[in-house]
């Protein structure tokens, strides 16, 4: 299914040139062979963008929203380690992973093929943004037997930095992954309202210092939020970030949401036992290195 999906109503933007050349022949940007979960693996670039504990906690709470989902869309995928960690946990699920950047569109094409996931998962390359309107949309849920409703689950992991907020950095594919440069966190709720089925769940993370800007595109793109995870690196510090877990309004009643969270290390600076809880879901050594 990767190679063989027509994405021409699909465009992403012009100016991916560095991106290109920046992989080239990926041997000549210094790669990672990294685990993933207790099966997959995947190559990241040494200096580039690679996945991290965001990515985890968001692909638990995604896994945990929908455990029987059949039709999965991850959208701003990078180098498919959220597509890849949700398939793994849900393996009679078909799977769609949206990318922009021409680096990680790669990287995440070769880390489904490499995981032998390539007849049930496809990754299409282009902006996030065009998926709430009819072509691009369909394009996307044709990949699914009986998709036109949509989906039932859809995950994203946007950058938190807005622009003129950090100082870019000079790697293309670290950059948009910072960097709000193809929008932030309304923009991928506004793209999950448009691609979620009735029943469906979308689970999105962003900065914990602007939980407005969550519950505002929520409101914006028709969906209610049902549980907050504030992911806190040690016990006393503040959220780096939090992962949203929500249901289109029309398919959940009025309610407050559940405000919950994740705290890392404890006061001592051990690894805690919801981190170890986190490792092991994915089927890894709950004990990493420290």
């Amino acid at each position: 299914m990767t190679n063989e999906v027509d994405t021409s109503a699909l465009r992403p933007e012009d100016g991916d040139d560095e991106d290109a050349r920046a992989l080239g022949d990926p041997v000549d940007d210094p790669l990672t062979d990294d685990a993933l979960t207790g099966g997959f693996r995947v190559w990241q670039r040494k200096r580039g963008h690679r996945y991290s504990i965001d990515d985890v906690l968001t692909a638990q709470r995604a896994c945990l929203a929908r455990p029987d989902a059949q039709r999965y869309v991850d959208i701003g995928c990078g180098l498919g380690s959220v597509l890849l960690m949700v398939a793994y946990k849900l393996p009679r699920a078909r799977a769609v992973g949206v990318e922009a950047q021409a680096v990680s569109h790669a990287l995440a094409c070769r880390n489904v093929l490499r995981n032998g996931q390539g007849e049930r998962i496809s990754v299409l390359r282009g902006d996030l943004r065009d998926l709430r309107d009819g072509a691009p949309r369909a394009l996307v849920l044709s990949s699914f037997a009986g998709g036109r409703e949509g989906a039932e689950l859809v995950s994203g992991t946007p950058p938190y930095m807005p622009v003129g907020t950090s100082t870019p950095s000079p790697d293309s594919q670290r950059r948009y992954a910072r960097v709000e440069l193809r929008g932030g966190v309304e923009d991928y709720l506004a793209t999950m309202g448009a691609l979620l089925a009735p029943g469906g769940r979308a689970v999105v993370c962003c900065d914990a210092r602007t939980p407005e800007r969550a519950l505002a595109g929520a409101v914006a793109a028709g969906l209610t939020p049902l549980e907050r995870l504030d992911a806190i690196p040690r016990e006393g510090a503040s959220a780096l970030f939090s992962v949203w877990t929500l249901a289109r309004r029309a398919d959940v009643p009025d309610r407050p949401h559940v405000h919950d969270r994740f705290v890392a290390r404890d006061a001592h600076g051990q690894r805690t036992p919801a981190y170890r809880a986190l490792r092991s879901f994915f089927d890894l050594d709950p004990r990493p290195p420290t």
